[in-house]
């Protein structure tokens, strides 16, 4: 969508996946896009309702997160916009790993047994679960990739003070839990995710979407413990298909290597698996509603009046 002219607007970000405008008065509307990415690299095809998949859900899910901390959201005027308060970011990523999966267990079956300063037990096999959940940090980049990061070198980099730190990995882990429950309830395993936090004066706030399939990985509970058994491969709700798609693909996101062609059919899948994602994960039938890039300015517009 062509960016949006806020009264009072005054920055505007374009992410991988969202617009993002800061208005007067410490405010910031977020939008959701139909875009996709993946090692940290823009994908050339949208994907239908997913802007709005990604918003419902992390609604959802910080309405029942708020007793935990205070979170930035004050509504969702449109099924793709968020409005919230506009914090100072901090610029770490906390990465949550209940199992080992993904970029963990790539990184532990290479002979790493360290990920972030963090420890990983020996003999695991692919989707174990941790003895305990896990917090693997990561730097949060404009541009470019993500990198791993320690949490002494976070305190040491001046990412976050020794305190603050405290306090985000307290809040991450019992966020954690929360989302575990939720998934649990739903007949799903919430595997990992990443939280992002910020400040207001001296107030960590939690921002961004959380539990949602761009942030989270989620694994179907009835069987997991026979597939594990068999060592299969686990029945999961998440962008790592994407992910496995491109990596048979011969993608990654390096160099010199080039995105491969999204089909029609390939872009209907991806967005079926988004939308089959929220009715699990809510619970409720996903209710798809379009509109027009004026339609929203109009709406935001008029909310934004109100506050």
């Amino acid at each position: 969508m062509t960016p949006l002219k806020l009264p009072g607007q005054t920055a505007f970000y374009k992410g991988k996946v969202r617009d993002v405008y800061s208005v007067a008065n410490n405010i910031l509307v977020m939008v959701a896009s139909n875009r996709i990415s993946a090692f940290d690299v823009i994908l050339p095809r949208l994907i239908p309702f997913k802007g709005q998949v990604l918003t419902q859900i992390a609604a959802y899910m910080l309405h029942a997160t708020k007793d935990i901390c205070p979170n930035w959201l004050l509504l969702t005027p449109a099924p793709n916009v968020s409005i919230g308060k506009n914090c100072d970011p901090f610029k770490i990523e906390m990465v949550v790993r209940g199992n080992l999966t993904g970029h963990a267990w790539r990184t532990y079956s290479s002979g790493n047994k360290i990920l972030c300063g963090v420890t990983m037990a020996d003999g695991m096999k692919e989707n174990d679960y941790f003895s305990s959940p896990i917090i693997t940090p990561s730097t949060k980049a404009a541009e470019g990739h993500d990198e791993d990061i320690s949490a002494t070198e976070i305190i040491e980099q001046g990412l976050a003070t020794a305190a603050d730190w405290d306090i985000l990995s307290k809040y991450a882990l019992q966020l954690f839990a929360r989302g575990k429950e939720i998934a649990a309830k739903q007949g799903l395993i919430l595997v990992d995710t990443k939280y992002e936090f910020g400040k207001m004066g001296d107030e960590i706030i939690l921002m961004d979407e959380i539990h949602t399939p761009d942030s989270s990985r989620y694994f179907y509970a009835d069987g997991f413990e026979e597939r594990q058994q068999k060592g299969e491969r686990q029945k999961q709700l998440s962008k790592e298909f994407v992910r496995e798609w491109l990596i048979e693909n011969n993608f990654m996101g390096k160099e010199g290597q080039t995105v491969p062609a999204m089909s029609d059919e390939w872009v209907e899948v991806i967005s079926k698996r988004y939308i089959e994602l929220y009715e699990k994960v809510i619970g409720e039938k996903f209710v798809p509603q379009e509109l027009t890039d004026e339609q929203t300015e109009k709406i935001i517009v008029e909310q934004l009046g109100k506050l």
